[in-house]
């Protein structure tokens, strides 16, 4: 299967020569449609290439155009997969890195995991593979509307594993493209890992259909472009203005009685660091423990965890036990109120 890359970049006189030297606040006044970008000769391109020769050696030979975006996705009824801007080139890694606190899909696996996901929705575009009636009973209809948040079950076993840990539960169509995505991976042993789960009859059921597909022409090929980086044209700032509010927290939390667990603003704890304080040192490595044990946003828990450095500070509150324990105490305590957002139905569906 051949790779279709997006076109050659495009010179544009809005962005300076030296753009990828600019200082963040210069870089965030530039149009999306100006950056003079392109997926050859990227890390990203390398890694799409590994997912085409994936497919072709489980012989699902089916053409995937691939384009710029300003995020990832698969637009309905095409072959055709969106690829964020921002790894097209390492000065907008940076950036992206310091708007949103990580790089979705900068890391080799990561990137791997995601290009799986929408290889699910390209081939489920390409076979028209939601109109199987044998579907419908195990991942249900594709027909649902998609919902802006959905509430998780983290311990069920219905649903695979793969971007996040619950993402398969978000909708039927992502349930079926998270499903794809682990039948997909190379070594992935999945009848051994979900074996005794209800979420292997899904597998099961991709295995056949994949089986049946192979060699066979897809019934469509569209290779259109929805929202192609070269017609986006706001900024880089109005772009992570909307990212950040689309991921952060938008009610307050107080978290008083757990915080007085850790810290404390007795007397005899004085001398002591400030809550505010340790929680500052130890802020991204605690952001990152529990964005892998939750599958969500590293900026998403830097809003929870914002909320209780400042909550510390109002309470004037001070370690009131050994750096180590409450450093374990505070993740613990972070998670929980990561899942608790969660549950609260506000896990937004991103992808």
């Amino acid at each position: 299967m051949g790779l279709v890359g997006d076109p050659a970049p495009r010179i544009a006189g809005a962005v300076p020569a030296n753009w990828t030297e600019l200082p963040d606040e210069e870089l965030l006044d530039l149009r999306l449609s100006d950056l003079p970008l392109s997926l050859a000769g990227t890390a990203v391109e390398g890694r799409i290439s590994a997912l085409c020769k994936e497919l072709e050696e489980r012989e699902l030979r089916f053409p995937i155009h691939f384009y710029l975006s300003d995020e990832w996705f698969t637009p309905d009824d095409t072959s055709s997969m969106a690829v964020p801007f921002y790894l097209a080139h390492p000065r907008l890694e940076r950036l992206e890195k310091a708007q949103m606190l990580e790089v979705e899909g900068g890391e080799h696996d990561w990137c791997m995991r995601i290009l799986r996901h929408e290889a699910g929705h390209a081939i489920d575009n390409a076979y028209k593979l939601r109109l199987r009636r044998s579907r419908k009973p195990l991942f249900g209809s594709s027909s649902e509307p998609y919902p802006e948040f959905y509430d998780p079950k983290p311990y069920s076993k219905t649903f695979v594993q793969h971007i996040d840990p619950w993402y398969a539960q978000s909708h039927p169509d992502e349930d079926f493209a998270e499903t794809f995505a682990v039948w997909l991976t190379p070594d992935a042993n999945w009848r051994r890992r979900y074996a005794g789960w209800p979420a292997l009859a899904k597998l099961e059921w991709v295995d056949s259909v994949m089986r049946g597909l192979r060699g066979k022409k897809p019934l469509v090929m569209s290779a259109e472009e929805v929202d192609p980086l070269r017609k986006l044209r706001y900024t880089l700032r109005r772009h992570y203005r909307r990212k950040r509010r689309l991921h952060g927290v938008d009610h307050p939390k107080f978290y008083d009685r757990e915080l007085r667990r850790i810290f404390s603003d007795g007397p005899e704890y004085a001398s002591s660091m400030t809550a505010a304080q340790f929680l500052g040192k130890i802020r991204r490595s605690v952001r990152r423990v529990v964005a892998s044990w939750t599958g969500i946003y590293q900026y998403t828990i830097d809003r929870v965890l914002e909320d209780m450095i400042s909550r510390c500070r109002e309470l004037k509150l001070r370690l009131a036990v050994p750096e180590e324990q409450a450093r374990q105490e505070f993740t613990v305590l972070l998670t929980v109120q990561t899942m608790n957002y969660l549950h609260s139905g506000r896990h937004r569906v991103a992808l």
